[in-house]
């Protein structure tokens, strides 16, 4: 299943996004190294490494950045910049919960979550440190 190259309509179609997004998404991961592309009538995208050796965390930093200036260039209000820059006492405590859930994210890998959502679940919850919240259905 690791060797299966795949284009972007099949993405977007298997993803629910559009072309151009899955062809964004895309470029940022063949520019990370993440995954490769092949051009031609037999191309499309294939994961550069086998799926078990890239962990999730470092698919969300490649897409997302670094949690922390992340956080402080998207709160910066009416301003262009945040104006705690210098001194602010809620970095820590971002940065800090950042930390906690990149570490768990770093325990997963990809193959894990070709699963069942309850075999993911099962298994995300044998990562020390992350607790069982019991999430009963929307409206039940």
């Amino acid at each position: 299943m690791e060797d299966v190259s795949l284009t972007l309509s099949q993405i977007a179609g298997q993803e629910g996004i559009s072309s151009a997004n899955a062809g964004k998404l895309m470029w940022i991961l063949t520019k990370a190294g993440l995954v490769q592309s092949t051009r031609g009538i037999k191309g499309g995208y294939v994961l550069a490494r086998p799926a078990a050796d890239i962990r999730l965390n470092q698919v969300i930093r490649v897409l997302e950045g670094e949690p922390a200036e992340s956080h402080c260039k998207s709160y910066a209000g009416v301003l262009d910049a945040c104006i705690h820059t210098g001194d602010c006492g809620i970095r820590p405590v971002i940065v800090e919960l950042h930390q906690i859930v990149d570490n768990a994210l770093a325990e997963i890998t990809l193959s894990q979550l070709l699963g069942t959502e309850a075999n993911v679940d099962a298994a995300l919850h044998q990562i020390q440190g992350v607790k069982r919240v019991d999430q009963s259905p929307i409206g039940a």
